[in-house]
């Protein structure tokens, strides 16, 4: 079994909208290959495909959003913002207690979508190919000079 990364979003967050794409790759140091990147996905699409991905096999699934940067100084501020993240991060992580509090949370968007297998565990289901393409409308609807 693989691994799934992503952000925990609060419910109102405006990435939520965004479109995401999938990152994946080797998950260990012995396999190196080039990763392979999917999308754009609705989240709870990208959510889906990824988890049934890295289900069956070791891999690494990163689900991000896709961010429309519209000029080089945006991205830069993009990447001000991820750097000053991960070091409030660090000195969070520094900060906490090894033992602490520590709780599993489950995303909601995958737990609406799982089922359960014979033996009583979870399965994802992957969307299908007409809910990723009315996925793609949507996606491209919400983009600013394409025609629908």
């Amino acid at each position: 079994m693989g691994a799934l990364v992503t952000l925990e979003l609060p419910d109102d967050s405006p990435l939520l909208d965004l479109p995401w794409i999938i990152t994946f790759g080797p998950i260990g140091e012995d396999d190196e290959w080039e990763p392979v990147v999917c999308g754009p996905y609705e989240r709870p699409h990208a959510l889906a495909l990824a988890e049934s991905v890295v289900a069956d096999e070791e891999l690494m699934a990163v689900v991000e959003p896709l961010l429309p940067a519209v000029s080089a100084d945006e991205i830069r501020g993009e990447i001000v913002s991820a750097r000053t993240a991960a070091e409030d991060e660090l000195a969070q992580v520094e900060a906490a207690d090894l033992y602490g509090d520590f709780e599993d949370t489950v995303d909601e968007e995958l737990a609406a979508i799982t089922e359960t297998d014979q033996a009583g565990a979870p399965v994802t289901l992957p969307p299908t190919e007409q809910e990723l393409r009315a996925g793609f409308a949507r996606i491209a609807a919400r983009l600013p000079g394409v025609a629908g």
